[in-house]
């Protein structure tokens, strides 16, 4: 299995990964801060009560569940297509590596990789938010759940991309997925917690820690056991599926 990390990693400098990571996690940054540069905005930087962070949060978990599918769907299935093309499903069982191997190898490459990419890219937009001038003190506990909840999330659906990249040849498919799923990741922010978790995709409106009182921004605590069935499922369902992928051949 190390082996196999191993030559995922290469593949990934092949395939400038490590590129479209960082430029997709610029972007998120971004445009979570676009609000920082309206008047109104500003205008509360000082002020405890309008909470201007709950606010930037508000934007940032937009931005999160309207980019991270995409971010999936195309990072694990440039990873997974380079198997589809030169026989590489053929030439990496005759190395020993078989089709469910390979899939979790990625999956754990991968994931190794969206760690400090969704770290960096919520220390980005808080930078980006003291660089705007906000003053009110900031509270870190909402942002590190956020953060730890959002890479849970998205290596979920890493699985299911890479999974999906693989028994499909053609990769828009699963890049159509992933934008399918930007749509209803927004989607589910706008709707009632009832239809979220029950649309895979609204588990990114799930672990929004920030919700609306009245007119009001209030921090709330996430359905943890909701999330917790979810990411489980997701793992068995890879479990299996990989493994129905060992006896199929190639």
């Amino acid at each position: 299995m190390r082996r196999a990390i191993r030559l995922e990693f290469r593949k990934m400098r092949r395939l400038r990964t490590f590129l479209i990571t960082a430029i997709l996690v610029l972007a998120v940054a971004g445009l979570s801060s676009f609000s920082l540069l309206a008047g109104s905005t500003q205008e509360s930087f000082n002020d405890p009560d309008a909470m201007p962070w709950a606010g930037l949060m508000v934007t940032y978990t937009l931005m999160a569940a309207m980019t991270s599918p995409i971010l999936a769907a195309v990072l694990a299935s440039r990873q997974t297509d380079i198997e589809h093309s030169g026989v590489g499903w053929t030439l990496a069982s005759t190395a020993g590596y078989s089709p469910g191997v390979l899939c979790r190898a990625k999956l754990v490459a991968l994931s190794t990789v969206l760690l400090p990419a969704v770290v960096v890219q919520s220390l980005l937009v808080i930078g980006m938010g003291l660089f705007a001038g906000i003053r009110v003190p900031l509270d870190p506990g909402p942002w590190v759940l956020y953060t730890g909840l959002l890479f849970l999330i998205d290596v979920a659906f890493l699985a299911l991309h890479i999974w999906l990249a693989a028994i499909v040849e053609n990769q828009l498919v699963s890049v159509g997925v992933g934008m399918l799923g930007a749509f209803l990741g927004v989607f589910t922010l706008l709707t009632s917690t009832a239809v979220a978790r029950v649309i895979p995709w609204g588990y990114y409106a799930m672990i929004s820690p920030i919700g609306q009182q009245g007119d009001s921004l209030v921090y709330l605590t996430p359905p943890f056991g909701w999330i917790a069935g979810f990411l489980i499922l997701v793992g068995i369902v890879f479990a299996v599926a990989t493994r129905r992928l060992d006896r199929i051949e190639r």
